[in-house]
């Protein structure tokens, strides 16, 4: 047990926790990390690490080999957002050896109102600022406004906030992530400072975190950590990471009267709503979101209600993953692989997504998930996922992964731990002959899609992979224009498997006469297996299988996943609800 312990904490970050208590009355210092990252290509660093939000100070060239030497900050993109105010002339400027103190004198005395932060908590619970601590790590510094977060939370926050392997000697990058949420728990003890925590939509947290490292001539290590964490109920990736975004590097700049400004300026926007089109003012930018039904329907660029055509340089459709940089680069090394892993998201088969930063995974596998759509979810996902998550035992052992699971994951720790793990995705670009042989030597393994068990059902459409495949070579908005195609076309796919199921619930509905001969039949009839597959094989699916065979399997194994289950109780109660209304009216 202990050379295991030994062997998780030096896969670590490298860092050693001798404790893991402490505050932020602790130092707050910067440690290079002992472990090697997993070295992209020039090209893959340029896009996968540089791309979502990251930034690179000019004149500090990077020696680490996790970024390319490149200036550029978002490829050319500008992601939502038009006229901007400046405001680096018009606030103070923090000395970096006074920024513990300012924070902590600044956030004692920022007084916002209860009313102004229950209309905040609709959109955004708090702001978690976390640091470095030498003595313990990342630790939670401070919540605003202030809000009660477990101490197993906190701890949850704090390193979910951190990338645990080295990035950049200076430098800022965005990712999420998606932990439990435990106020319930704390509210059924009866914590009376629990109380003022909104509930949960679907017992989880989800945060948004802009971290960064900067060099610290007072620090003992040279650098300075620190993570600011935008907490929310809500699955809106990129609505939420264009916030965090905008707001971090002002943050670092300016503190706590930033921070202020933000949450006053989302106390200031209208509830959110099921599929509100609005403008939303943030920091001088206005912002054009659009919200979804809930969060099992699918926003598509398409049926946008912007009253213009979908431009994702000024358009927000707030649950898609972010389109910076374009996806199409982050699953470049798996294009010809994309039918596959749809076809195992559809099955509920766990996938492991490796990537070369938190930002990669985090950005894949919202991807993912939102192909699931509409669907019911019916697994778990961890945008990105340490080994310090209190679900890690939960999540990661000798055990056959739990059915559905997606992981994202940075830490070559996993490489060992899930090696029993049936399919295998690294994101990123592709590499050339000699690139693969470097990898052998490098942390977790090359992009590319793994599998130990899985062979396609459906046929791929060669030609619309030819067009994607072009696509990679083109200019950015070509990129994110072929991004869009592609999600259009396996979301497309998802809608078409349930063609078959769709049409015979249809003959489940009771008729009229039913509805008034049998007492109370307002209900779908039960489901039938064998009804169902004669209707199949009478009338077919859109699907392009390989052949009838291959579609009753397929049919077949996805009737006895949790999502089956799940799509089916929603549909009785969608089928209930008309019909009580119907018979009522």
């Amino acid at each position: 047990m202990e050379e295991a312990t030994t062997e998780i904490e030096e896969q670590d970050i490298g860092l050693l926790y001798p404790s893991r208590s402490g505050s932020c009355s602790g130092s707050t210092e910067t440690i290079a990390s002992r472990l090697p990252s997993r070295q992209p290509s020039p090209m893959e660093s340029h896009v996968l690490t540089h791309g979502i939000g990251s930034f690179q100070d000019p004149s500090n060239p990077l020696k680490s080999p996790s970024l390319s030497n490149v200036q550029d900050t978002h490829f050319g993109l500008r992601l939502a957002g038009q006229k901007t105010v400046t405001r680096s002339r018009t606030l103070p400027h923090l000395a970096k050896s006074d920024t513990a103190l300012h924070l902590s004198s600044e956030l004692a005395g920022f007084e916002f109102e209860q009313d102004r932060a229950l209309r905040m908590s609709q959109w955004v619970l708090a702001f978690a600022i976390v640091n470095f601590d030498l003595d313990v790590g990342p630790v939670v510094c401070g919540v605003y406004p202030p809000l009660y977060f477990a101490p197993a939370e906190k701890e949850n926050i704090a390193f979910s906030s951190f990338p645990d392997s080295l990035q950049f000697e200076q430098g800022s990058e965005v990712h999420s992530f998606r932990v439990q949420d435990l106020g319930p728990s704390y509210k059924h003890i009866g914590l009376d400072h629990a109380n003022n925590r909104p509930d949960s939509i679907d017992g989880y947290l989800y945060g948004y975190s802009h971290f960064s490292q900067r060099r610290d001539n007072t620090s003992k290590r040279g650098y300075q950590q620190t993570s600011l964490v935008l907490l929310s109920h809500l699955q809106y990736p990129a609505l939420f990471t264009i916030l965090i975004m905008k707001l971090g590097p002002l943050f670092l700049t300016h503190g706590v009267p930033m921070l202020e400004t933000a949450c006053h300026n989302i106390a200031n926007w209208c509830s959110p709503s099921p599929g509100l089109t609005t403008e939303l003012g943030f920091l001088g930018s206005v912002l054009h979101v659009e919200l979804p039904m809930n969060a099992d329907i699918q926003q598509l660029a398409e049926t946008a209600s912007f009253h213009e055509k979908f431009d994702p340089t000024l358009h927000l459709l707030s649950s898609m993953a972010p389109l910076d940089p374009p996806p199409l680069s982050i699953f470049e090394a798996s294009l010809s692989h994309l039918w596959s892993i749809w076809e195992c998201l559809m099955l509920c088969e766990p996938i492991l997504v490796f990537g070369s930063s938190p930002a990669a995974t985090s950005q894949a596998v919202w991807w993912l998930r939102d192909l699931l759509r509409p669907i019911p979810l019916a697994n778990d996902f961890r945008p990105y996922f340490t080994i310090h998550d209190k679900d890690h035992a939960l999540l990661v052992n000798k055990l056959p992964p739990k059915s559905g699971l997606i992981l994202g994951v940075t830490n070559p720790f996993f490489q060992k731990s899930c090696a029993h793990w049936p399919h295998v995705l690294s994101v990123g670009l592709k590499t050339s002959p000699r690139g693969q042989r470097n990898a052998a030597i490098m942390a977790g393994p090359p992009p590319g899609w793994r599998t130990r068990s899985h062979r396609r059902y459906i046929s791929k459409d060669h030609q619309f992979l030819k067009a994607i495949e072009k696509a990679c070579n083109a200019s950015v908005p070509d990129r994110v224009q072929a991004s869009l195609d592609l999600r259009r076309h396996l979301s497309s796919r998802t809608n078409n498997m349930l063609v078959p199921l769709n049409r015979y619930l249809n003959t489940l509905i009771p008729s009229p006469t039913e509805r008034t001969t049998v007492s109370g039949c307002l209900r779908l009839k039960p489901f039938s297996t064998v009804d169902f597959f004669s209707s199949l094989k009478a009338n077919g699916s859109p699907l392009p299988f390989k052949s009838a065979t291959k579609r009753r399997e397929f049919y077949e194994r996805w009737l006895k996943t949790p999502a089956f289950g799940l799509w089916l109780t929603r549909q009785e109660e969608v089928v209930h609800r008309t019909l009580q209304d119907k018979w009522a009216g």
